[in-house]
C-alpha cells in the first residue's frame, strides 16, 4: 500500500530573484509564513516557481535550501520534470541527494510524446530513483493529456504514487478514479475547482493562491477532508475572483505581483516573464481588497 505525501494544501511556491540569482533569504520567510499558516507541504521549483528559467545549478541549490530550511516539518516535492527524460533524472536524483520528500514530474513539453513513449518516459524516471513520484498532468501547458488507462498502467509502478491533475476534465478524473487502485492519489492542480475534485477522492490541492491565502486554502482542504462539503464550497466561492484573479496574466506573474504588493518581497520575475499590465495591477488589487488581503 503506497503512502500519499501529503493531504491538504500544498503550495507551489514562488522564488524570489535579485540581482544575480535566487534570493533565499526571502525564500526562507515565504517558507516560514507558509508553514505557520497550516500548509501541508510546499512543491519547489515548480512552474510557480519559475523553473523553466533556472539553470540546473541554481534549480538544485534552491531545492537543497529548501530542504534545510524545511528542516522535515512538512514535506517538500521538487519539481524536476523536463521534455528531455536523461536531464529530468540527472535532476530527480540531484534531488533526491538533497533529501527531497517527493518529486513532481510534468508530461514532456513542446516536443511531446507518443501514447506508449509517456508511459515510457515515467517508468525509465520512476526505475531509477527511489523518491516518490507525482505525476503532473497539465495539457494547458504541455499540449498533452494522460487518459485514464494511462494513469491506471502507472499506478502500478510501486515509485508512482498520483498525480497532480491540472485538466479541469472532471471525466477524465471520473474515469481515472474508478479505473486506478485506491493507493494512487489525485491532487487538484487547480485553485477553482479544489471543492469538487476533492468530494471525488481528491486529497487536496498544489496550490498557487496557497502563496497569499495559506491559511485559508488550508482550511478549505481541511473542511472537504472532515466531509463538511458545504464548509468548503462557502471558502472556496468566497475566494474564486480571487483566484481567477491570479490568472489574469500567465502564472506566476499576478501571484508575484500580488506578494510584492502585500510588501511579501517576491522579488522580479525572470524573463521573459515581465511585469503586469498597469490595468490588469489595478483589476488585481480590487480583487485582493475585496478578499480582505491588505495592501501595503
Amino acid at each position: 500500500m503506497k503512502n500519499p505525501l501529503f493531504t491538504g494544501s500544498c503550495v507551489a511556491i514562488v522564488t524570489p530573484f535579485k540581482d544575480g540569482g535566487a534570493d533565499t533569504e526571502a525564500l526562507g520567510r515565504l517558507i516560514e509564513d507558509q508553514i505557520e499558516a497550516g500548509t501541508s507541504a510546499i512543491v519547489i521549483c515548480g512552474t510557480t516557481g519559475e523553473a523553466s528559467t533556472m539553470p540546473t545549478e541554481e534549480h538544485l541549490a534552491v531545492v537543497d535550501y529548501a530542504v534545510k530550511k524545511v528542516g522535515g516539518r512538512i514535506p517538500v516535492i521538487a519539481g524536476t520534470g523536463s521534455n528531455d527524460t536523461l536531464h529530468a533524472l540527472e535532476m530527480s536524483r540531484a534531488a533526491e541527494k538533497s533529501g527531497v520528500d517527493g518529486l513532481l514530474i510534468v508530461n514532456p513539453y513542446y516536443n511531446k510524446t507518443s501514447p506508449h513513449g509517456l508511459i515510457s518516459h515515467y517508468r525509465y524516471l520512476a526505475d531509477r530513483v527511489s523518491t516518490p513520484i507525482i505525476l503532473y498532468n497539465v495539457p494547458s501547458r504541455t499540449h498533452m493529456s494522460f487518459t485514464a488507462a494511462q494513469y491506471a498502467e502507472l499506478a502500478k509502478h510501486p515509485n508512482i504514487i498520483g498525480v497532480k491533475e491540472a485538466s479541469g476534465d472532471f471525466g477524465l478524473l471520473a474515469k481515472a478514479r474508478a479505473a486506478c487502485p485506491e493507493d494512487f492519489y489525485f491532487w487538484s492542480g487547480n485553485d477553482d475547482i479544489v471543492v469538487p475534485l476533492m468530494s471525488m477522492g481528491g486529497l487536496g490541492v498544489i496550490s498557487v493562491a496557497a502563496n497569499i491565502i495559506p491559511r485559508e486554502m488550508a482550511d478549505l482542504c481541511r473542511a472537504c477532508l472532515d466531509g463538511d462539503f458545504q464548509k468548503a464550497a462557502g471558502i472556496q466561492l468566497r475566494y474564486l475572483d480571487l483566484i481567477n484573479k491570479l490568472f489574469i496574466e500567465v502564472n506566476p506573474v499576478p501571484v508575484k505581483t500580488a506578494l510584492n504588493l502585500m510588501g511579501m518581497e517576491a522579488g522580479r520575475l525572470r524573463m521573459p516573464l515581465f511585469d503586469m499590465a498597469p490595468e490588469n495591477v489595478e483589476v488585481l488589487k480590487k480583487a485582493m481588497i475585496n478578499a480582505g488581503l491588505k495592501l501595503k
